[in-house]
């Protein structure tokens, strides 16, 4: 049988793979670099797997890659990279790579997926795409291989996904990124979030109305539905959709077509949704408050986004990123991060997530006094790690608070009970916000990590224009 092709220039990785595969009595040929392995190919000599790093000096693995599906489609190719981001994965999947390794990895699983390989050749069509510069879901743990790994082979996909994950761990970021690597990226993408519109206008945000549906309805109104046509709606807290629209969502998604408010011919939706929801949709089915038919079509896949706490590793990467962000937007240079504040942080549960230090990061920029910052430079309800008192009183914190707040509320208060405890706790972290900025909406809604719109809306539903200030700053 054909030798394994490893392709790296990192002599130890070849000397582990190749000694590893051969307690398998599977046989191995190492080269030290893409261009090496392109000429093997030119002689006319073909492996039973080939196993490659991406970057390397000279020809990239993707270049390899590219080269093998090219010639030989039913090749197995596995591509290996210190570098675990997505757009890599991304890039690998769509050139047709069996899998994706990324390191360190462990040898036994590495020898497993060789042994997979050989006796199964998949593929997947597609070209590489070129990466970014900075990528847009940062992260180089274990804990988001398994998000990158399904972004990739959904990447020619039209495939519902239900994206599952607590407040502020990025799922319109995910819900992003699938539109952009999928065959509809050309088209638009569409985000509402089913939560913050009134119910009475949720439905005519969705599937549009007619001229004189209701009063009000002066003109035709194209809903998000026809804004997203060929292209992707991302239906985001879908756990908190009404019921009545939870029927008329499950029709569109079976039936492929739907009713403008007060239309009377069908209108098409060719429209990929993607979900999103912190909720437990299974328990929320089991209480009555969603459709468990709607919930099987939506639940076609599933991506679980892990909380920040399950990748502290990602934690510096993350920091310098956001501290980077700030200091452009702020047109200053970026606050440093000491090792010892770091390695502080990942010790940190952050119950608001990658919003949350992000939110920190931008208090670091503002309030930190050098441009080195040390743990004492850090808020002193962090320093004392009084969970409580940050969430009580450091403003960076607000929003994670309130997302945090809001997702133990779901699961223990249901009903009037629930909302009512929503709106008390909206009004104090608002009242507290405004408190802190003279009045100032703008500001507060900066602080609470909303839009300025949106602090408008709860300062009236909720009746706190009595706060003193310079409350026309919006």
């Amino acid at each position: 049988m054909n030798p394994v092709w490893i392709i790296d220039d990192d002599r130890s990785i070849r000397w582990v793979l190749e000694k590893a595969l051969g307690r398998e009595n599977i046989p191995a040929r190492c080269f030290g670099s893409a261009d090496e392995a392109l000429a093997a190919f030119d002689s006319g000599q073909k492996p039973q797997v080939l196993v490659s790093d991406i970057r390397m000096p000279g020809s990239s693995g993707l270049d390899l890659l590219r080269h093998a599906k090219e010639h030989y489609p039913d090749l197995p190719v596995i591509i290996m990279t210190a570098y675990s981001d997505l757009d890599s994965a991304v890039a690998a999947f769509q050139g047709g790579a069996f899998e994706y390794l990324p390191k360190p990895f462990d040898v036994d699983q590495a020898v497993d997926l060789v042994r997979r390989a050989l006796t199964q050749a998949s593929h997947q069509n597609g070209a590489p795409e070129e990466t970014s510069a900075v990528p847009e879901i940062l992260g180089q743990g274990v804990a988001l291989q398994e998000v990158f790994r399904a972004i990739g082979r959904l990447s020619q996909s039209h495939a519902t996904v239900l994206i599952n994950g607590e407040s502020g761990t990025g799922k319109e970021l995910v819900a992003r990124a699938l539109h952009r690597h999928s065959p509809r990226k050309d088209a638009p993408f569409i985000a509402i979030n089913t939560a913050a519109i009134p119910r009475d206008l949720l439905e005519s945000e969705l599937f549009g109305h007619e001229k004189g549906a209701f009063t009000g309805a002066s003109a035709l109104r194209r809903g998000r539905f026809e804004q997203a046509d060929n292209g992707t709606l991302f239906l985001d807290e879908i756990g908190d959709m009404p019921a009545e629209l939870q029927t008329r969502l499950l029709r569109v998604l079976s039936e492929g077509n739907f009713y403008r408010v007060g239309g009377q011919q069908p209108v098409k939706a060719n429209v990929r949704v993607i979900a999103a929801t912190h909720q437990d949709l299974e328990g929320r089915v089991k209480q009555g408050l969603f459709r468990e038919d709607l919930f099987h079509r939506l639940n076609v896949i599933r991506l679980r986004l892990p909380p920040l706490r399950e990748r502290r590793d990602d934690i510096p990467l993350l920091a310098r990123h956001f501290l980077q962000k700030s200091a452009q937007e702020l047109g200053g240079e970026p606050k440093r991060l000491t090792d010892a504040a770091l390695k502080y942080l990942q010790t940190l549960d952050f119950p608001g997530n990658v919003r949350q230090l992000e939110n920190l990061c931008h208090w670091l920029s503002v309030m930190a006094p050098g441009q080195s910052v040390d743990i004492a430079d850090l808020p002193g309800e962090l320093r004392d790690g009084s969970d409580a008192a940050a969430r009580r009183d450091m403003p960076a914190n607000w929003s994670a608070s309130l997302a945090s707040e809001t997702d133990r509320l779901l699961s223990a208060a249901p009903g009037e009970v629930f909302n009512q405890l929503t709106r008390q706790f909206e009004a104090t972290l608002i009242r507290r916000a405004l408190n802190a900025t003279g009045g100032r909406r703008i500001d507060a809604a900066q602080l609470l990590g909303i839009g300025r719109n949106t602090i408008t809306r709860k300062i009236q539903e909720l009746g706190l224009d009595d706060i003193k200030g310079d409350s026309k700053a919006t």
